[in-house]
């Protein structure tokens, strides 16, 4: 029997036997309406390479895609290779990866991919070299889910993104006495290419603020994600608008 009726037989016989991500050829949505009319087939192609390069708003939405994956009864994982990831959204959210170098982000996003039980992973925080994204596009095609690398150097991605901030499209809460109080939304720019498509949109996201402590307890984590880093004296409690 040949490989590819082996693999048409476990299909018919054992449904759940198949990884996730093959068995639909769906791309993976980003949850945002506006931003996925304008990716080629609505989403993040499956089995392939997406480089989205970080300048500004970028991890909003791939959070956002994450949490669609997830919402829609499938796996996403996201491979922290900075160590700057924290927060509740991690609680419930998608399976959370902090490696020890690079070497291990890349070996451990090899292994996610491979395994064909992840419809999105993302790669953050890691430069990739020439070889590295080689062998990632090869086990994203292998396990046949969306891989989605933050960076600017991805030579064989077959869709590339990149999300601005509009620095003058913030829109504010106002205090009681009319002063800007909080963050409600920003605007972001989005350039979409891939092989004869160019697309750009422009679109708003609402914006969260969050509590990043310098923890004295090593059971709490601070800023960047690392429980009782902070050795001060003084526990401190800082204030960051972030868009999600």
């Amino acid at each position: 029997m040949s490989i590819a009726a082996l693999r048409a037989l476990i299909a018919e016989k054992f449904p759940s036997a198949i990884p996730a991500a093959q068995r639909t050829v769906l791309p993976v949505a980003t949850g945002i309406p506006v931003l996925d009319r304008a990716l080629p087939n609505g989403g993040f192609p499956l089995g392939k390479l997406t480089a989205c390069e970080p300048l500004g708003g970028a991890t909003a939405i791939l959070r956002a895609a994450c949490a669609a994956t997830i919402d829609a009864g499938d796996r996403a994982a996201w491979i922290d290779g900075a160590l700057t990831t924290a927060g509740a959204f991690w609680t419930e959210g998608p399976l959370l990866v902090r490696p020890r170098g690079d070497r291990q982000a890349v070996a451990a996003a090899d292994l996610l991919l491979r395994c064909g039980g992840f419809r999105l992973v993302v790669l953050a925080g890691v430069a990739l070299a020439d070889a590295d994204t080689v062998r990632l596009v090869r086990a994203a095609h292998e396990g046949g889910g969306a891989f989605v690398a933050l960076t600017a150097q991805a030579n064989m991605a077959a869709l590339r993104l990149e999300v601005r901030i509009d620095a003058e499209a913030w829109q504010w809460r106002e205090d009681p006495f009319g002063g800007m109080a909080a963050a409600r939304d920003v605007q972001l720019h989005a350039d979409i290419r891939s092989l004869g498509w160019n697309r750009r949109v422009r679109f708003a996201l609402p914006v969260a603020s969050h509590e990043l402590r310098l923890a004295l307890d090593p059971g709490l984590v601070d800023r960047r994600g690392k429980p009782g880093a902070s050795k001060s004296g003084n526990q401190r409690s800082r204030r960051r608008v972030n868009p999600v």
